[in-house]
């Protein structure tokens, strides 16, 4: 029952958000205009500003684990090219297949994980290098994907679709803030407070700006007619990836605050950019949010059911 309370305490704040945003679109306090605004907004300056800081405050060069890292890494790009390449075969509507993949895989690491794991163990731990060995290939492959799958048509020859993926990872905000957090870190960047403090404000209305405008974004009636595929990537998403990967990364030796890390990397919900992301690029907004909203409403269960049986065989303590 405490884990249970502990994940509900984690993910339905985030829900309750999203359902806010919703109610204020229906009253018409919130306008179409304002979550397109909004959607750009994050995308471009919060969630730079928020991961920047999440990977500039990690001290990579004495916390650095290669093994972690390159584990994170492999795991999650072996889950990127599999799901992409089964919904490709499998998808009847190919128009959905970017927002699928990037829903199926694409978890909450920097949003959502950071606190959870803060939760658990008393401070972050592993999270910071799970999040550098997965979220850049998190964000790079979102762009080569929603590139290559966008509904745009002005991107439709194989060479055209390769340099526009390639100039979309150049520009793309949040690889940015990522690379610029990573030699921060390593050359031990110190802000003063009067610059270090804006970023801050910034990045920390990431989270909340993003729940709103999926909240507000959220199409009821279309949502139900992608039933099939928002089930098929909410099980991908919460349960298939874990099923696969931990135990390979139990086998691989990983225990307590790292299997923590990878069960947040490989089984918390969809990320709220994921939406943000399609729909700044053509990709699926509808499909994206569906995902998201079912993947947070029930990962406080699935969540909670996966920290259970890994305590209980003794893997986290």
């Amino acid at each position: 029952m405490d884990s249970l309370i502990y994940s509900l305490n984690a993910t339905i704040p985030i829900f309750a958000v999203m359902v806010v945003g919703y109610f204020l679109k229906q009253i018409k306090f919130l306008s179409e205009e304002f979550v397109s605004v909004a959607n750009k907004f994050v995308f471009k300056v919060c969630l730079p500003c928020m991961l920047f800081l999440d990977v500039w405050k990690t001290d990579i060069i004495h916390n650095f684990d290669g093994k972690y890292i390159g584990f994170c890494a492999v795991v999650t790009l072996v889950s990127i090219i599999s799901i992409w390449a089964l919904s490709k075969l499998l998808l009847k509507d190919k128009s959905e297949v970017g927002a699928f993949v990037q829903c199926s895989y694409r978890s909450s690491a920097a949003i959502l994980g950071i606190a959870f794991i803060q939760n658990v163990y008393g401070d972050s731990g592993m999270g910071p290098l799970m999040i550098i060995g997965a979220v850049p290939l998190y964000n790079i492959f979102a762009v080569i994907i929603l590139t290559f799958e966008s509904n745009d048509d002005a991107t439709k020859s194989d060479k055209s679709r390769i340099k526009h993926a390639f100039i979309n990872i150049l520009k793309n905000p949040i690889i940015i803030g990522i690379f610029l957090g990573l030699i921060a870190s390593v050359i031990g960047l110190k802000l003063p407070v009067m610059l270090e403090k804006p970023i801050q404000y910034l990045g920390g209305m990431a989270s909340p700006l993003a729940l709103i405008a999926i909240g507000a974004g959220f199409e009821g009636r279309k949502a139900l007619a992608k039933i099939k595929p928002t089930l098929a990537a909410t099980f991908i998403k919460l349960i298939l990836l874990a099923a696969i990967f931990v135990p390979i990364a139990i086998y691989a030796g990983f225990r307590n605050q790292k299997l923590l890390a990878l069960l947040i990397m490989l089984a918390s919900p969809s990320t709220p950019t994921a939406y943000i992301m399609a729909k700044n690029m053509h990709g699926d907004d509808v499909l994206s949010s569906s995902v998201i909203v079912l993947t947070t409403l029930l990962s406080a269960f699935t969540l909670t059911a996966w920290i259970f049986i890994l305590r209980y065989l003794g893997y986290l303590i």
